[in-house]
């Protein structure tokens, strides 16, 4: 009874998670806040669905399975709940059975040879009388719940690198579409002024600078055909395989659809982030830790208790008179150690103050992250519509100007010049498309993995 009581002595801190400045709306939000976005957008389970891609759905359900940091992540994670079962047993007593059988005997012993048997159970116990094995068991819970929220976030990380990959190739699908399309039109204009400079009506230089401009143009899609590869191997290695052994089919009218951003997200949605919650728990873990180091100032109680029987014979062994047995209690404390346990203390305090500190540096950097996205999105809504309008606007002006140097009113340097800046737009406009699909995946990245409400 007295141990039962005795148990209740914890000595460590109570746990209180640090206070951060968390603002009620984000900045870059608009309209009226409200608790969660529509019911049909999807929760944290496959985010990537909402961009309403086959492709993408495929090759992100394979993260999970096959991406080798999401099975790193899963290995310690693994660890971690091996660590928790092993602090827990160390509440329980240890109990240790030992057997042995002898023959002994010498050519000058007058009895010849004789046996001997024994056999011993014995087990200890330490009460947890100050809260030092609890404290120690809490901490390894705490970093088992950090660990799984590391693996949350090392699948959210990877399949965002993985969308975030794959719209920057189905964007360079489109722009090598566009360049195919540039080179036929340059190769044309470079026959009219073919045609045009052996009918003496067109200078040498305007068939020098068509040839130039179709010699630029072929050159930027064999860069672009670089830079596709390139994502291809990355998208590869994400899912788990050699870059040899997959292959992206191009889809050059990709589109792409980008699902409406709701911009009175609830600033609440990020306490569904892996790595805060990680930041969190390794607070708890080290606030435990103080306890640990606290503990180690008061005395360490054992039981210990053990029986045996030893005998010539097997069947005497559990006879009555064979048997013996003890119990015992011993305390043990350390009466001067030159402050060495202050010391530790002293370190586990500053552990703890460290944890804080990120775990709020974590929080801030996440607001900070959220109001990136949230302007980038609305901004780049913004700016697709405007590059659409360009880029319908400079087809035209540039269909015109070369109806106009066909019938002789315009030098060649205007066609190059409008051909240039029809080029550019109808790139701006690709690159736009993806630019949004991008900063929405960032976006879901930011709030855990999507925007629904908790």
């Amino acid at each position: 009874m007295l141990v039962l009581l005795l148990a209740g002595c914890a000595v460590g801190p109570t746990y209180q998670r640090p206070s951060v400045d968390t603002p009620v709306a984000f900045k870059e939000g608009q309209g009226a806040w409200v608790s969660a976005a529509p019911g049909d957008l999807l929760e944290r389970g496959p985010w990537w669905e909402l961009f309403r891609d086959p492709d993408l759905d495929a090759l992100a359900a394979q993260v999970q399975v096959s991406n080798q940091n999401v099975a790193a992540a899963v290995a310690a994670y693994q660890q971690a709940r091996a660590l928790v079962a092993q602090q827990r047993a160390s509440l329980f007593p240890t109990v240790n059975l030992d057997g042995s059988a002898n023959r002994s005997g010498g050519g000058g012993s007058k009895g010849g040879a004789h046996n001997s048997y024994t056999v011993q159970i014995g087990g200890s116990w330490e009460p947890d009388v100050w809260g030092r094995l609890r404290y120690g068991v809490a901490a390894a819970r705490a970093g088992e719940q950090a660990s799984l929220a590391d693996l949350q976030s090392a699948t959210l990380s990877a399949q965002g690198e993985l969308a975030t990959d794959y719209f920057n190739l189905r964007q360079l699908d489109a722009v090598r579409q566009l360049q195919a399309q540039t080179i036929a039109a340059y190769e044309r204009s470079l026959r009219i002024t073919r045609n045009r400079y052996h009918a003496g009506i067109a200078p040498m230089t305007d068939l020098l600078q068509a040839q130039t401009q179709l010699a630029n143009a072929q050159a930027d899609q064999l860069g672009f055909e670089r830079q596709r590869a390139t994502l291809e191997h990355a998208i590869a290695v994400l899912i788990g395989k050699a870059p040899a052994n997959f292959t992206l089919p191009a889809r050059p009218t990709w589109q792409g659809f980008v699902p409406d951003i709701p911009f009175d997200v609830p600033s609440t949605l990020l306490q569904r982030r892996p790595d805060i919650a990680s930041a969190e728990r390794q607070v708890a873990q080290a606030n435990e830790q103080v306890g640990v180091a606290r503990a180690a100032f008061f005395p360490s109680l054992t039981l210990s208790g053990s029986a045996s029987s030893g005998a010539a014979v097997i069947g005497d062994l559990f006879k009555a008179s064979s048997l013996v047995w003890s119990l015992g209690a011993s305390l043990a404390q350390t009466v001067f150690d030159a402050g060495a346990r202050s010391a530790q203390v002293e370190q586990a305090r500053a552990k703890l103050e460290q944890a804080s500190a990120r775990y709020r540096q974590t929080v801030l950097a996440a607001f900070g992250d959220i109001e990136d996205q949230l302007v980038a999105s609305r901004v780049l809504q913004d700016q697709l519509v405007l590059r659409r309008q360009a880029s319908q606007a400079a087809d035209l002006v540039e269909q015109q100007v070369l109806n106009r140097y066909e019938a002789g009113q315009l030098s060649y340097t205007d066609v190059v010049t409008a051909q240039v800046t029809a080029l550019t737009a109808r790139r701006a406009l690709a690159q736009s498309v993806s630019d949004r699909a991008v900063a929405a995946v960032a976006l879901i990245q930011g709030l855990g993995g999507g925007w629904r409400g908790l």
